[in-house]
């Protein structure tokens, strides 16, 4: 499999000192980083030599519109108290502009870095030949996995607990494929792709996770039973590659009653795949029941290239600049960025301290119950490192 998956790393060195120390006291293996600089890729692209100095990466930041600016401050200070070795490029992409220049632009400095972190992209042109930011970022890079962990917060108050699910969703084609046309004046056709090729190499991602990651069941959410041919390819493809992985159950599910089930008893799931637009919803579902938009981190992952951000990929305009957006997410998608990277030591510090910050001192923004204001939050994460 093209794309090594995250996994635990070894018992980290004692937190004293943490400023001071480096990503070198991590095992020295090859990062997921190294590792997808190191495999061929699918789509036919002009590479571009990954920006790696003296230890340090460069990462392009796009803060996106809506609270994202403001979380990446956060991110920023975070990642200076503790010395991360990471070095931001940011792009701002204007979501009001009626071409893809800074798409492109910013497409070109992730190729150069192999790495990015973003916030949710805007783009309020109506216009049919502007394309969605997000989902060309994706599509471009063809990054056409995207990988959602969803676990129970013991510190916020939900209706359910003990959740521990992994949603796997394909990330370039179905829905997004960005394919309609007007047939004839009123009956607008929108095109559904869903391509062997895709959901091979999504389906081996999925299972290969399951086995690297001790899961033990892998289901794939579908709607076979009305779109036989897009998604009962999905599902055969998924059903053939379950063949090779004996030791990792697998079963199907429709998508209705999918959501219907996460709502009454999430714990029956472990990792989950589905195409693209179920995807986003059973992501925005899980994520509702685990405490909202403001906690969970999403990874995109291509054969060459990854991009981290919030989980619900919202905007959160309504709040921006207001000081009670959770940074909580943003936080968690840096942490994956770091061990993506393969600076295991930075990104347990964080870890940890946000562990603390949510689940012990109980910490919170409005939105998951609190009182606490944005910059509260993330004053306590720093307080909380190295403890």
């Amino acid at each position: 499999m093209a794309v090594r998956l995250l996994t635990k790393a070894s018992l980290l060195p004692e937190l004293k000192n943490a400023v001071f120390a480096s990503s070198a006291a991590a095992t020295a293996t090859l990062s997921d980083f190294d590792l997808q600089h190191k495999t061929p890729v699918i789509r036919k692209q002009k590479m571009i030599p990954v920006a790696q100095y003296g230890g340090r990466h460069a990462v392009t930041m796009l803060p996106g519109g809506g609270i994202g600016p403001e979380c990446m401050g956060y991110v920023r200070d975070i990642f200076k108290y503790i010395g991360a070795p990471v070095d931001f490029e940011v792009v701002d992409i204007d979501p009001n502009v009626d071409n893809d220049d800074d798409v492109q632009y910013a497409i070109t400095t992730i190729k150069r870095n192999g790495v990015g972190l973003k916030g949710n992209i805007e783009t309020k042109s109506e216009a049919a030949y502007v394309t969605s930011r997000n989902v060309a970022l994706r599509n471009e890079l063809d990054m056409y996995a995207y990988v959602l962990n969803c676990k129970s917060f013991p510190g916020v108050a939900t209706r359910h607990k003990d959740i521990d699910i992994c949603i796997i969703r394909q990330n370039t084609e179905g829905e997004y494929a960005m394919l309609e046309h007007e047939s004839v004046h009123g009956v607008i056709e929108s095109m559904k792709v869903v391509t062997a090729s895709n959901s091979e190499r999504v389906a081996r991602f999925a299972f290969e996770f399951a086995k690297r990651n001790g899961r033990k069941k892998v289901t794939t959410v579908h709607k076979a039973n009305i779109m036989k041919l897009s998604d009962g390819l999905f599902l055969e493809t998924s059903r053939r590659l379950a063949e090779e992985y004996p030791e990792i159950e697998h079963n199907d599910m429709i998508i209705d009653n999918c959501c219907m089930q996460l709502v009454a008893r999430p714990q029956q799931f472990d990792v989950m795949l589905m195409t693209n637009l179920y995807g986003s919803i059973v992501s925005n579902v899980v994520c509702g029941i685990l405490g909202g938009a403001g906690l969970l981190s999403g990874r995109n992952y291509g054969d060459h290239y990854a991009v981290f951000e919030p989980g619900t990929r919202n905007t959160g305009t309504a709040i921006a600049g207001k000081n009670v957006a959770n940074p909580i997410a943003m936080i968690n998608a840096s942490i994956d960025m770091l061990e993506h990277l393969g600076h295991h030591f930075h990104a347990d510090l964080i870890r940890r301290a946000v562990d603390k910050t949510v689940n012990v001192d109980r910490v919170h923004t409005p939105d998951i119950g609190g009182t606490a204001t944005s910059t509260e939050v993330v004053k306590s994460v720093i307080g909380n490192i190295g403890i």
